[in-house]
Order: C-alpha cells, then sequence, then structure tokens
C-alpha cells in the first residue's frame, strides 16, 4: 500500500534496495584470502605470526584494522524516503 505521491509497492522497494545494498556492504568486507603478507599495507609495522597464521591473507596489523573496522562501523544508514518538505518544493 502506497501513500501520497509514491506509487503501489515503493515502499517494499525501498526495503529491498537497503537490504541489497547492505549485503553489498557485507560482502566487501568478507575476510582476506590468499598469502599473508609480513608488513602492514599502510603502516609498515611488522605483523605478528600469530595474526598470519589465523586470518589467512591478511594485508593490515591489528592497529590498523581497528581503525579500519572503526570507520565502517560510523557508517549511517540511507534515508532512502525522503522528508515530506522536500516533496512540497
Amino acid at each position: 500500500m502506497a501513500g501520497g505521491w509514491s506509487r503501489d509497492g515503493a515502499v517494499h522497494e525501498q526495503i529491498e534496495d537497503s537490504i541489497k545494498d547492505e549485503l553489498m556492504r557485507i560482502q566487501a568486507r568478507q575476510q582476506p584470502h590468499g598469502e599473508s603478507l609480513s608488513h602492514c599495507v599502510e603502516c609498515d609495522e611488522p605483523i605478528p605470526e600469530k595474526r598470519r597464521e589465523l586470518v589467512p591473507g591478511v594485508t593490515h596489523c591489528v592497529e590498523c584494522q581497528k581503525e579500519r573496522d572503526a570507520d565502517l562501523a560510523q557508517r549511517g544508514g540511507i534515508n532512502r524516503r525522503g522528508s515530506k518538505d522536500s516533496q512540497l518544493k
């Protein structure tokens, strides 16, 4: 059921698009694979041997990985509906 100026099924499409966006973001974050590097690609610090064994294909040291994860966690959702005020102008 659509309301206002939206067509039937518009809300469902917005939900589906949001789900697709989130799935793409999760797939982009999948664990690395392949051969691990001995030094971090960002700070050039040595990556501990235990980390290289436990996370195949690791390219970042623990500190740089924490920063990357924090940046991804701060991402906000997308408001696809917009405000009613913007539709009235």
